[in-house]
């Protein structure tokens, strides 16, 4: 399909920003960020989310809002599969700035659409990249990639079980999973694996044409904007099921598997502080660290108590393939090359926000 985009001379105009998955959690924090600093956003979205996951995956809600809180927002429903739509739009407008977050995401639902899969997320990323080489070589590119990346390769660090959590046994591995972790050589899931590809792919651009391509592996990106499912946003779909007395599922682990956690809002201040000072093809963990980590019996009780009712789930004693058991995400590089970032909204907050704009959207969806 062809971009809704308006032709015109960009020659006098000032630069825009690029946000692919614009619909989604950090691509509409992405949009709304830099729509407040006064920037024209072209956001590309084709609601894909719910061609994956079905009706509870329909980011339409998003874009909806999206396009009543902006001002200098546009949305193109664009395939990023699309080389000749992606191209007219690259055309049609100049950005000093590309924010890629669309993507397949989920590491269950890859083995039923392995085609799918890894033409969205390497394809996809392989078009974007070199729309970009072509158009405006100059722009910043910021590819979220994912801690799938790794594969099994942290699982193999020593572990100890405790009380409600798996925990690092060695104390050097005590911040979390570094960016000197193997991504081959492991098992991935196929997700992992066409991630993987649009990861190296990404840095390849970086190093080898000397591009401005960042590439954030993520651990778990999260708020209020995620339209979680079961096979993907955790939280957000943790929180559903919570206060709307749905069922919830938990694989393997005994339940005490962990991850860190990071708000969207604080992702975003990170691709912009990358933004401002880019380091061609490099790569950084990009999570909540330990101080935002928890397991999943952790969250449940936490999710309880802010949502005062108790989470109808149970224990499903095999855990999902390619899962990790302890897997905290170690930000000691990026904040050593961009000092002015830190974590922001500490995990109790993030989980407090959601609870209330959970609360929200069932009100107004009950009415």
């Amino acid at each position: 399909m062809a971009a809704c985009l308006p032709s015109c001379d960009t020659s006098s105009m000032a630069k825009s920003v690029l946000v692919t998955g614009s619909s989604g959690l950090i691509g509409s924090e992405a949009v709304e960020h830099f729509d407040r600093r006064g920037r024209r956003v072209v956001g590309i979205d084709n609601n894909m989310r719910r061609v994956f996951f079905g009706p509870p995956g329909d980011t339409l809600w998003n874009l909806r809002r999206l396009q009543s809180v902006t001002k200098q927002f546009t949305h193109a429903d664009i395939d990023i599969r699309d080389r000749a739509a992606l191209d007219e739009v690259f055309r049609k407008e100049e950005f000093d700035l590309i924010v890629h977050c669309a993507a397949q995401p989920s590491h269950d639902k890859a083995r039923e659409i392995p085609i799918l899969d890894f033409e969205v997320n390497a394809l996809g990323t392989v078009n974007l990249l070199e729309a970009t080489r072509q158009h405006c070589p100059e722009a910043v590119f910021v590819f979220i990639s994912t801690n799938k990346v790794y594969g099994d390769a942290p699982n193999e660090l020593p572990l100890k079980e405790l009380a409600t959590r798996w925990e690092y046994a060695r104390p050097e591995d005590y911040e979390g999973i570094d960016e000197t972790c193997r991504i081959d050589r492991t098992l991935h899931s196929l997700f992992g694996a066409s991630k993987a590809a649009a990861d190296l792919v990404a840095q390849e651009y970086g190093r080898y044409f000397k591009m401005n391509v960042g590439i954030f592996r993520g651990g778990c990106l999260t708020g209020p904007s995620h339209s979680g499912v079961e096979l993907h946003g955790f939280l957000s779909y943790l929180v559903k099921q919570t206060l709307s007395g749905g069922a919830y599922s938990v694989f393997g682990y005994k339940g005490k598997q962990v991850r860190d956690n990071i708000h969207s809002a604080d992702v975003v201040a990170a691709i912009e502080a990358f933004a401002a000072n880019p380091r061609p093809g490099e790569v950084y963990n990009l999570g909540g660290g330990r101080r935002n980590s928890v397991s999943m019996l952790e969250a449940i009780e936490k999710i309880e108590q802010l949502a005062e009712r108790k989470l109808n789930w149970r224990y499903v004693d095999e855990n999902r393939i390619g899962d990790h058991i302890c897997y905290i995400s170690n930000l000691q590089k990026f904040q050593s090359h961009y000092p002015g970032w830190r974590i922001t909204r500490p995990l109790d907050a993030i989980l407090d926000e959601m609870v209330s704009f959970q609360r929200t959207q069932m009100a107004r969806s009950a009415s």
